[in-house]
């Protein structure tokens, strides 16, 4: 018998019964370890006669415990039994317990082995949105399991700003890339969640299937937080994804425009979904309104961390929204964790084009009035071939000097303008392993 949230109903004293429930499979598991303790006791039993005393048995006992054998042969024999049937029955039975918790083709000790790793792993705070943090999250979660997505809530665009539009709620794009990027969960249902629907952008068309999971579970808890936290206890997700504000807010930039190298007029673009079509520099970006508060949960996971990494990601529209709410900043000063920025791969059509490395950190510090980020991991491969209009994202001598630079390949061969993310990951966990004397 279940209540309605599923939990059983039946005394603690009855749900212990279900251990002896016929096809458990935990009895006959039971009964080895107590005939592998009893041979061991056996076998303990012989060498205190040997020591104490000694007398006449009865003769059932002379065959049943190998009296007819030497002492020595029939007291190892029994410790060794013992030892055998005890151990074999703490196998089984935990193979047994772990059964229903372990993917088909895998083994349980290599599952439960990775999971207390993770357990024990470094708590790191990734900051970002889009495609580039669930790239980080991909690669990080086979090394820890104590992982904090801080993830902007600015996107307007597609099945998340229909969604938003329409429901009201927060937009849960980027929100699914990273539940399904930390996700335990089968290679189908993971395949599920980034579905996108075929036809016309109306009803159905166009719409992920994970939006629609993410909204439907809103609904069905009452709050956006709930519903993250719900949807990812079911795709049994490891760590956290967590909203930078509950707020409703709008990523605004002012762009200027040039002809020929000079300024020609300013522009107004809200939205974020808007700001990379604008055709001109991007200045500064903004929320509206601009007093915003965050989720306390993510101030909470900021001053615990022991890693904290901001991208990489659209520096505009995915990683700043997060760092424009003022009480993150904050934290991320407050906070003795080390602060690492991952810049991009290569240039952004529309937000970033022709930016160098020390680019992308000088406009990253401008917005957040804070020079946080001193480390700067960045990617030294540039061999695969680039898409006309794409540039590598290289530092220049000053950069060496303003920041600590540190370089490796992360790029992705299949797709050279993304990082791969096991080399993304390693390099991360390479930093907390050092943990070099330049983070503060």
């Amino acid at each position: 018998m279940q209540d309605e949230r599923g939990g059983s109903m039946l005394p603690k004293r009855m749900r212990a019964m279900w251990w002896l429930y016929p096809g458990m499979r935990i009895k006959r598991w039971v009964i080895v370890i107590s005939l592998g303790v009893s041979s061991i006791a056996v076998g303990f039993t012989y060498i205190l006669r040997a020591v104490y005393w000694d007398q006449a048995h009865p003769r059932w006992m002379y065959y049943a415990f190998l009296i007819f054998l030497p002492r020595p042969i029939r007291t190892m024999l029994f410790v060794s039994v013992g030892i055998a049937l005890l151990f074999f029955g703490i196998m089984e039975l935990n193979r047994t317990l772990l059964r229903p918790f372990v993917p088909k083709g895998h083994n349980a000790i290599e599952v439960l082995y990775r999971y207390h790793r993770q357990e024990r792993g470094p708590k790191i705070v990734a900051i970002g949105g889009g495609h580039g943090l669930s790239t980080l999250l991909r690669g990080l979660k086979e090394y820890t399991g104590n992982i904090t997505a801080i993830v902007t809530v600015a996107d307007d665009g597609g099945s998340s700003g229909r969604l938003r539009r329409e429901l009201g709620i927060l937009p849960p794009g980027d929100f699914r890339n990273c539940i399904a990027a930390l996700s335990d969960a089968e290679d189908l249902m993971t395949r599920l969640l980034q579905y996108r629907f075929a036809g016309p952008r109306t009803g159905l068309g166009g719409h992920s299937f994970g939006n629609l999971f993410i909204a439907a579970m809103i609904g069905v808890t009452g709050s956006f937080e709930k519903g993250l936290e719900e949807s990812s206890r079911v795709l049994a997700v490891r760590g956290r994804v967590l909203p930078a504000t509950l707020e409703r807010v709008t990523l605004c930039a002012e762009v200027a425009h040039f002809e020929n190298g000079e300024l020609v007029g300013w522009e107004r673009v809200v939205g974020e979904s808007n700001i990379p079509k604008s055709g001109g520099r991007i200045m500064r970006v903004y929320l509206e309104p601009e007093v915003t508060h965050a989720y306390p949960e993510v101030l909470r996971a900021i001053l615990d961390a022991d890693l904290i990494v901001a991208g990489p990601g659209s520096l505009y529209t995915s990683v700043l929204p997060n760092l424009l709410v003022r009480e993150i900043v904050e934290a991320l000063r407050v906070t003795r964790a080390p602060k690492v920025y991952i810049a991009n791969v290569t240039s952004q059509k529309g937000e970033t084009d022709g930016y160098t490395l020390g680019d992308h950190v000088r406009v990253l510090h401008e917005h957040m009035g804070l020079e946080l980020f001193s480390t700067v991991l960045y990617n030294t491969n540039y061999t695969p071939l680039l898409p006309p209009g794409v540039e590598w994202v290289k530092p220049t001598p000053e950069d060496t000097h303003a920041w600590e630079l540190i370089g490796a390949d992360l790029v992705d061969e299949q797709t050279p303008w993304r990082h791969h993310s096991q080399k993304l990951a390693e390099q991360v966990m390479a930093l907390i392993k050092e943990r070099r004397a330049v983070f503060v």
